[in-house]
């Protein structure tokens, strides 16, 4: 009887060894500790980048985008891991980044990376790049080092531009705020972030879309419609190449008619008929310019002639 309790116990210990040994190979256990220690390494890199800490940062992987990000004013900056697609020692991460920009966004603005990862001898992660995701816009960082400019309510955000460029926008910017508030009210955030790429490829990117969709326009604004007060700030993306060639006038129309998107968004559903949304936000950036409506929008005014009306 002993030697068969013997027996018995030495066969249920193998039988215990044998389990562990075939959850730790390919079983959910070993996937979720990934899963863990990968959220602890984005973790601690999204805290150097709030730290401004170079050396924390290189700690977790490739410094790329660091020192693109170190004049961007963050007020919070953090990851999610949502799927973790993983073969030996080298794994793709696709996690939401989000964060919010001190002085403007009342809550995050979150968009989809991807970051390729690896692990060393000692098992640990680290990052190799950090991308957008598929069909997600850049961010202003992913095409260089970024710049920034505060205005008094305004925040400038470029690449590729010269300080007294940015100082330009801002100057437009802040003459556009109050312009908005005369004509809509105080009821909204009276701040607006302008986003200033170096081409127009770049105001592209950070769209998500093709060049082709902007070639001429001056000048778009972000933004979820409806999104209530919690929504987070819009942004006024520029292009650079139908921008510069503007009048002053012109440059301060395009800004205040932006600035009245910023200001009007949480107003604004599917359902908002464009002429409304677009024509309010024309004759804000219109008024007081001394220019009549017929001059302001010839075509309109020649439809309106020919009795086509919205």
């Amino acid at each position: 009887m002993a030697g068969r309790t013997r027996v018995s116990q030495a066969a249920v210990a193998a039988l215990c060894l044998l389990l562990a040994a075939l959850v730790g190979c390919g079983g959910g256990p070993a996937v979720d500790t990934a899963r863990a220690e990968v959220q602890s390494l984005l973790d601690r890199r999204a805290e150097a980048v709030l730290d401004r800490d170079a050396a924390a940062y290189a700690r977790t992987g490739t410094r790329d985008g660091f020192d693109n990000l170190r004049a961007v004013p963050l007020a919070d900056w953090s990851y999610r891991l949502t799927d973790l697609d993983r073969t030996g020692d080298r794994a793709t991460a696709a996690a939401d980044l989000s964060y919010r920009v001190d002085g403007h966004d009342r809550s995050p603005v979150v968009t989809a990376r991807i970051l390729s990862l690896s692990r060393d001898r000692d098992g640990h992660w680290s990052v190799e790049s950090d991308r957008p995701a598929e069909k997600s816009g850049q961010q202003l960082w992913d095409q260089g080092r970024a710049q920034a400019v505060r205005g008094e309510r305004s925040l400038v955000l470029g690449v590729g531009q010269s300080e007294e460029t940015l100082r330009d926008y801002a100057r437009l910017a802040d003459r556009a705020v109050p312009a908005v508030s005369d004509a809509w009210g105080s009821a909204w955030a009276r701040g607006v972030v302008v986003l200033v790429p170096e081409t127009l490829e770049g105001m592209a990117g950070l769209l998500g879309s093709p060049p082709s969709s902007y070639r001429g326009i001056a000048a778009v604004t972000t933004g979820a419609t409806g999104g209530g007060p919690r929504a987070p700030a819009d942004r006024v993306i520029v292009n650079p190449d139908a921008f510069g060639m503007l009048g002053d006038s012109g440059r301060q129309v395009v800004l205040t008619h932006e600035t009245a998107h910023v200001a009007t968004r949480a107003h604004t559903s599917a359902s908002t008929p464009l002429w409304l949304s677009e024509g309010y936000a024309d004759w804000v950036g219109y008024r007081g310019s001394g220019r009549t409506a017929a001059e302001a929008a010839p075509e309109l005014a020649h439809a309106v002639g020919r009795g086509e009306v919205p």
